[in-house]
């Protein structure tokens, strides 16, 4: 069984957090997904609560810009098709 540093884990979980998808960092790295899991579930429950705020925030905007993206692609497809 392969040993991971807390800075590896810390790296792949940042991925994680940063918007990228369990499976593709998984795919990215050659670690299951199962233990990518466990380790975001380990950084979240030593996290402060500022840094659980970030993180939620974070991805409320990664939710939002995506979409506005949609909103901004439908506008010009229906802006050309009138």
């Amino acid at each position: 069984m392969r040993k991971y540093d807390d800075e590896y884990k810390q790296s792949a979980v940042k991925k994680i957090h940063d918007g990228q998808s369990v499976a593709s960092v998984s795919r990215e790295l050659g670690v299951a997904e199962s233990l990518l899991h466990n380790w975001k579930r380990q950084v979240s429950e030593r996290s402060s609560d500022a840094d659980k705020e970030t993180l939620a925030l974070k991805k409320q905007i990664r939710e939002l810009e995506m979409e506005r993206d949609i909103l901004k692609k439908a506008a010009l497809i229906f802006g050309k098709s009138v």
